[in-house]
C-alpha cells in the first residue's frame, strides 16, 4: 500500500521523532511503499499566503504553489499523521498542510454550494501523537486534535474508511517505561496497518 507519512516536529531528538522513526520502520517492514513527509525537514511553508486565500476557490489556480504536495496526496492510498498534540491542536505546520493542502479540488468539490468529500484514494488513516496533559483535561477541552482526525479528516477521506487514533496522555509525567510501552502499542498496530 502507498502510504503519505505526514511527520510534524521540529526536533530530532524529540519522543516524537521517535515515534515517527517507529512508524516508518514499521511501515516498511510491512511492506508498505512509505512517502515520508517531514514537514519541517522539507521547509514547508504553513501560511497561506494573500493569493492563495485569493485563489482557494479556483480548482485550476488553488494548487499552484503545492501541487508536488497534492500530488503526492492524491497517490496514496493511506495517510499517517505522526505530531504532537500543542495547546489542545495541531503544530501550526500540520495545521498549516492541512490550509494549503487540502483544497477545493483536492480534498472536497462543492456541488451546488455543498461541499462533497473527494480523497477517496485514502482507503485508511491514522494518527500517532502525545498529549501533555491527561485523557480528563483533554476531554474537558473537548479534545479538538482527535475530533480533528476522527470526524473531520475522516469526512474527506473514502466513506467508512478505517480510522486509528493512538494517543499518549499525559507525556509531562510519563516516565521511560510508559514511553517504551506507548513505542510498542504504536510498532503493534502499524505492523498490522
Amino acid at each position: 500500500m502507498r502510504i503519505l507519512l505526514l511527520y510534524s516536529h521540529p526536533v530530532e531528538t524529540s519522543f516524537n521523532a521517535s515515534l515517527h522513526e517507529a512508524v516508518l520502520r514499521t511501515l516498511r517492514a510491512s511492506g508498505h511503499e512509505v512517502d515520508d513527509c517531514d514537514l519541517y525537514a522539507e521547509g514547508f511553508q504553513p501560511a497561506l499566503t494573500r493569493q492563495e486565500r485569493i485563489d482557494y476557490h479556483d480548482p485550476d489556480r488553488n494548487q499552484a504553489h503545492v501541487a508536488d504536495y497534492v500530488r503526492r496526496l492524491q497517490q496514496a492510498e493511506a495517510l499517517v499523521l505522526c505530531y504532537p498534540v500543542w495547546n489542545f491542536g495541531f503544530p501550526a505546520m500540520l495545521k498549516g498542510f492541512l490550509d494549503r493542502v487540502f483544497l477545493p479540488g483536492v480534498s472536497f468539490r462543492m456541488e451546488d454550494g455543498k461541499v462533497v468529500p473527494s480523497l477517496h484514494n485514502i482507503k485508511k488513516m491514522a494518527a500517532i501523537t502525545h498529549y501533555g496533559g491527561t485523557r480528563v483535561r483533554a476531554f474537558l477541552a473537548g479534545d479538538p486534535p482527535r475530533k480533528s482526525v476522527k470526524r473531520v479528516l475522516r469526512a474527506v477521506i473514502k466513506p467508512l474508511a478505517p480510522v486509528t487514533y493512538l494517543a499518549l496522555y499525559d507525556m509531562n509525567r510519563a516516565t521511560d517505561s510508559d514511553r517504551e510501552a506507548f513505542l510498542k502499542k504504536v510498532e503493534a498496530r502499524m505492523a498490522r496497518f
